[in-house]
Order: C-alpha cells, then structure tokens, then sequence
C-alpha cells in the first residue's frame, strides 16, 4: 500500500509541477482579467447567439458570467463549432467550453471536465402526431424514416452508431433544425432529453419530447477546460457553492421550468 501511496504522489506531482512552475491558467486567466468561454451559440436552452445583435443567452451563458463573477474577471465569449470544440481547446482559444457540452472519454483526453451539472441522455423529439410512431430505435431504424441531426456532435455520432437502415440528414443550422422538424423536412431528431423538453415547449403542440425522462442512454453534461488542476478546482469549488446557495436551481428554473 505504501508503494501504491508513492507512486500515486509521484505521478500527482510529476502532472501538477510543470503547471506550478509555467504559471497555472488559472493564474493566467487572474492575470489577463478576461475569461475566456468557447460556445457554439447553436445549442438552446444551453447557448444561443442572437446573429442581429451579436449577443449570447442561455443557461450556461449566464452561468459562465457567474463564474466570471466569482474570478473577478471580464467574460468574452470565443464562437466555436461542435466540429471545432476539440480544436479549439487543445489550441488555447479558449479557457473553457460552456454550452450544453456532454462528457465523453475522447474529450476527457484532451482536457479537464468539471463535476457534472446535469444528468442527460438522447431520446427523440418528433411532430406530436407521430410521436407514438418513434417509441424505440427499432421503430425509428427503419427504411424511409428521415432522421435530421447537427453536424460534428453527439447527436450525430449516436445516429450513425445506433441507426443504419433509416436516412440520417444532416443539417447545418442547429438554432433552425427543429424548424426543419416542424415542418416535415424529416420525421424526427434524436437529441439531449433537456433539449426535447425545451424545444417541445417552444413548439407546443406542434413537436412532442418522446419519453424524456427514460432516454435511450446515460450522459452527463459538464463544462470542459484545459488541463489545469487548479483550474478545475476552482471550477468545481464554484459550482458546488452556486448549488448550495440556490443560485444554481434558480438559473436552471429560469430556463427549464
């Protein structure tokens, strides 16, 4: 056991010095005074950008200008793509990605992910009239069944894993699919369960969340940030203080209730 407590301090130590001795990101980000946030802007109720006047909403929007708030820095929000989010945090575009980002094993190589906020998972979405058609992916797997998604996402790495018999449409603009949908451009979207309920009540009684709450998988939604521990500390630190203070509930009423 004592060998074991060794080799985990060394190997603590060996990824923690060279952050202490370059300066951390944190200190980077005291530094500056800015906060750096990669987002999309295409991903309600999460992140969305107002084209007109330039100007960002959303849970996590209003989230990364409370963490702003607790580093006592300015905010500037850097535009990425989902295509992109990779490139862009191994890059140092940004200090981290707020937006409606799911953990996954390939991200967590390349940088830090806060504890999680949100417990997700995909399910459809389709017109309400249809809904009873869409229950499973063996009712959705099939020939002439049309399944838009995003580009670059989980969305679309779910769709081409899970599908192979139904046609899956790829559409550029995420802030206009479910227009798409409504409109009987395809027949569903599989998507984020907090996503359906959002966007079905956007639409109401037009498109119908499909089994939300028993969605088709397990996922976690989490901000995503460099590889700095004392980045991480100070993120998850934050986060676990706007829960218990109730901050966090009343953000996330605002936009999911």
């Amino acid at each position: 056991m004592r060998a074991l407590a060794l080799f985990v301090t060394a190997l603590w130590a060996a990824i923690v010095a060279p952050a202490l001795a370059d300066g951390s990101r944190l200190d980077a980000i005291l530094e500056r005074r800015v906060l750096r946030v990669g987002t999309t802007g295409d991903y309600r109720p999460f992140s969305a950008l107002d084209k007109g006047t330039g100007e960002y909403s959303g849970f996590d929007i209003d989230m990364a200008r409370a963490l702003a708030k607790a580093l006592g820095v300015s905010i500037a929000f850097a535009p990425t793509t989902w295509s992109g989010l990779a490139q862009g945090l191994a890059e140092g575009d940004f200090d981290i990605a707020m937006g409606g980002v799911s953990v996954t094993l390939d991200r967590q190589k390349i940088g830090f992910f806060s504890a999680p906020y949100l417990r997700d998972g995909k399910t459809p979405i389709a017109r309400c009239s249809d809904q009873e058609k869409f229950q499973t992916l063996t009712d959705i797997d099939r020939p002439g069944v049309k399944v838009i998604a995003n580009p670059g996402g989980t969305n679309e790495r779910f769709d081409r894993a899970r599908l192979h018999a139904a046609e899956i449409v790829v559409y550029p603009d995420n802030l206009t699919i479910f227009d798409q949908l409504a409109l009987g451009r395809a027949d569903l979207m599989i998507t984020d369960a907090s996503e359906t309920r959002f966007q079905a009540k956007l639409h109401p009684g037009v498109l119908c969340a499909i089994h939300p709450d028993q969605p088709f998988d397990f996922a976690e939604k989490a901000y995503w940030m460099v590889p700095d521990p004392a980045l991480k500390a100070f993120v998850d630190q934050w986060l676990h203080l706007m829960k218990e203070d109730g901050e966090f509930d009343a953000l996330f009423a605002k936009w999911f209730r």
